[in-house]
């Protein structure tokens, strides 16, 4: 079975991110819950394990526009993929959501209470991010850029004040777990951004650009958990700080 039943799915996904596509389609989160193994993610779903192998073969076939192999990337060049990629994707799209949110919710919120609701949701979600990005730019990832240079150079490195790199890491994937939660939340209430037949232009537009936002943090979740952040602890752990 090509080894999958003994990895876990941020592993598999991260050797190959086509197979996310499988994983999205199955309800699989790969991103937040990426640590569960497969096995045990095919039985809790109830899904036949070889089909599921099947599928990812024939996703790995397909042409998806040359994805990086982000696993083989310098930590140093990951950050700042992460940074230039993802987190300027969601400082420049949460304004715009939020406003197109408030529109909507002021226009169909009767009709569609369910709007309400999710403009809470994003707006907690957007507070949340921003201030999670922070720490990230401003205490986890100049850490590990220095670690990649002590490791270039040989040169010693102090140890942070916050100890070990996985304390910083544990909070972020807490938050991370969080932001998956409320946009599973959101995508729910949206029933999977499909908008109602009433929808006028603006409405359609905000729930794609939800469930744009969405996938974007998917990606950039899965990054961070499954990628950056083991190597960034088995980094620590080789430089023995």
């Amino acid at each position: 079975m090509n080894n999958l039943i003994d990895k876990t799915i941020g592993e598999i996904v991260a050797e190959d991110y086509r197979a996310a596509t499988v994983f999205q389609q199955h309800g699989i989160d790969f991103c937040c819950n990426g640590h569960r193994n497969f096995s045990e993610v095919c039985s809790n779903k109830s899904i036949d394990p070889e089909e599921l192998v099947e599928q990812i073969d024939l996703a790995k076939q397909e042409v998806t526009g040359n994805m990086p192999e982000f696993k083989f990337w310098p930590l140093d060049l990951l950050i700042d993929y992460i940074e230039k990629k993802h987190h300027r994707y969601v400082e420049s799209k949460i304004p715009v959501l939020k406003e197109y949110l408030q529109k909507i919710s002021h226009k169909h919120g009767a009709q569609h209470p369910e709007l309400l609701q999710i403009a809470r949701l994003f707006d907690f979600s957007a507070g949340e991010l921003t201030a999670h990005m922070k720490k990230e730019e401003f205490i986890l990832f100049p850490h590990i850029r220095k670690m990649v240079k002590a490791e270039s150079s040989s040169l010693p490195l102090a140890s942070p004040q916050f100890g070990t790199v996985v304390s910083p890491i544990q909070a972020m994937m807490q938050e991370h777990d969080n932001e998956g939660r409320r946009f599973y939340e959101i995508n729910q209430l949206s029933n999977h951004y499909l908008p109602p037949e009433d929808a006028c232009n603006t409405y359609q537009v905000t729930y794609h650009s939800l469930r744009e936002f969405e996938n974007d943090l998917h990606l950039h979740i899965h990054l961070e958990n499954n990628i950056l952040f083991p190597r960034a602890i088995e980094m620590e752990k080789a430089l023995n700080l």
